[in-house]
Formats: structure tokens, sequence, C-alpha cells
């Protein structure tokens, strides 16, 4: 028994998928499925697709309920739980901000975003429904990469694997006994240090134009990278927008969501995030 890796194109970057310690044939069909599961969230929740869930509810009349996916309404109930406890630093309805910047292009859509929207117009209801009080457009970006990750991990050990690694550009996580070298690029590419990480996840995410800090819609602090350690990767991929947002909260809502977090910047280096910083 030895290491089998695959790596494919998908999420906007190249997913590396790595399990240690299984039999190859078991260890390849493993990563197959974990491939497809990524596959399922990549076309659930992209917000270019016709055929996504986002683009379904985009299309509905506000107030109709619409029926998504269980992937799909976990993820935006994540995406309100931290957009309630970051005060809408996170916001998953940031979208039109980004359309109306050239970041993201115009939708399909039957509807124009209600430039008054937030994440407090998404209702999540019973029988995985969810209904939209105003006429919005949902950008997940913030968060699915890490839930694909993560439903990748889940996937692996279904199938058997113990020891696996599962990397998609700057969002990781490690299960089993592995302990893996994690090396952090700071906000222009440069590798700015390195870190070792078991049983957890890692998301690393620098101040680009596509960062918006929910509340306000306005561009997140430039030149500027963070590194966000929690047990799961769709939590650590989320918190580093919030800590991006800046602002004195993200402390606490780290600690809400048991991660930790490093920024970077040239003038300080690399400083961890906590209530006297």
């Amino acid at each position: 028994m030895s290491s089998v890796r695959r790596a494919r194109p998908w999420l906007g970057t190249l997913v590396d998928i790595r399990v240690d310690g299984m039999e190859t044939a078991c260890a390849v069909r493993a990563i197959d499925a974990a491939f497809t599961e990524v596959a399922t969230v990549h076309r659930l929740m992209s917000f270019h697709g016709d055929d996504s869930d986002l683009a379904r509810l985009r299309n509905a009349r506000a107030g109709t309920c619409v029926r998504v996916n269980a992937r799909t309404c976990e993820v935006l109930d994540l995406s309100l739980r931290i957009a309630a406890a970051s005060a809408g630093a996170f916001d998953p309805t940031v979208a039109a901000a980004l359309v109306e910047n050239g970041i993201l292009p115009v939708p399909h859509s039957a509807c124009v975003s209600d430039i008054d929207a937030s994440w407090r117009d998404i209702e999540l209801l019973g029988g995985e429904r969810v209904r939209l009080r105003r006429p919005l457009w949902i950008d997940l970006g913030g968060i699915a990469k890490g839930y694909a990750v993560d439903r990748a991990i889940e996937v692996l050990r279904a199938h058997g694997a113990i020891d696996a690694c599962v990397n998609a550009g700057g969002d990781l996580r490690v299960t089993g006994a592995l302990r893996e070298r994690v090396h952090v690029r700071d906000a222009w590419g440069g590798i700015a240090a390195a870190l070792e990480l078991a049983d957890g996840a890692v998301a690393t995410s620098s101040c680009t134009s596509a960062h918006r800090d929910g509340a306000s819609r306005r561009a997140a602090e430039p030149d500027i990278s963070v590194s966000v350690v929690a047990p799961r990767c769709m939590v650590a991929d989320a918190l580093t927008k919030v800590v991006l947002a800046g602002g004195d909260m993200a402390p606490s809502v780290l600690a809400a969501f048991g991660a930790q977090a490093w920024t970077h910047r040239i003038a300080h280096g690399w400083r961890k995030l906590d209530r006297a910083a």
C-alpha cells in the first residue's frame, strides 16, 4: 500500500486529492468518487451555470418557495449563521455588487437584484426549501470551494480512506493521522510561511477586487493575506472573508466557530488575530 494522488481542474482551480495507506485500486475508486462529489457541488452552486440551484433561486419570483439540493441548503445555512455572527461582513448576496464592478458576469435572470437586499432576505424553510423576500442574486464563491473540499473528505472516508488530503487552491483539509506541511502564500504570490496541519482545514485568501465587505459592499483592505485554520474547510473559507473585511468583531466570530486566523502584511509580517490585536 502506498500513496495515490490525482488532480483535476474544478472550482476554478486545480483540485488535488491524495490517499495514503490504501490498496491502489480502492484508493483510485475513492478518489474518483470524491471528484464526482466535487463536480456535483460545482454544478449546484455555480453562479455562472443556468441550471444551478443559484440560477433557479434568482429566477424565482420573490416570496416563492424553491426546493434546492440538501448540499445547497447546508451551505446557505452556514452562510447565514456566519453572516449573522459577523453583522453581515460575510454576505452571500454581494453578487450584485460584484456584477456591477465587472467581477462577475451579468447572469441570465428573470429579475434584477434589489440594491437593498442582504442575507436577511434569504429564508430557509423546512424540506430543503428556500424563499427570497426580495429579488436578489446569491454568490457562494466565498464558501462553496471549502464545502467541496469537506464533501470530498467525507466521500473518501465513506469509501474506507483513513489518511487523506484534499487541496483546492487555497483551501485544504487533512484527515486521519497525516500531518501535512502547508506552504502559505502572501498577497503577492510569494511563499510567506509554512504550517503543519493535522486533522483539520486551512483556507488562505488574499485581498483582491473580488473580495467585498458584505456590510458596506466596499473592497476589502488591500495588501493583506489571511489564513484561517478550522475543523471544517467551509468554515475556514468563509471566515477568511470576515477577517479580510476588518473590524473588531473578527476575533469573536473566529472563536464562535472554533477557528484561528493569521494575517500577513509586508510591513508587519505574520500576526495572529486575537482580542489583544
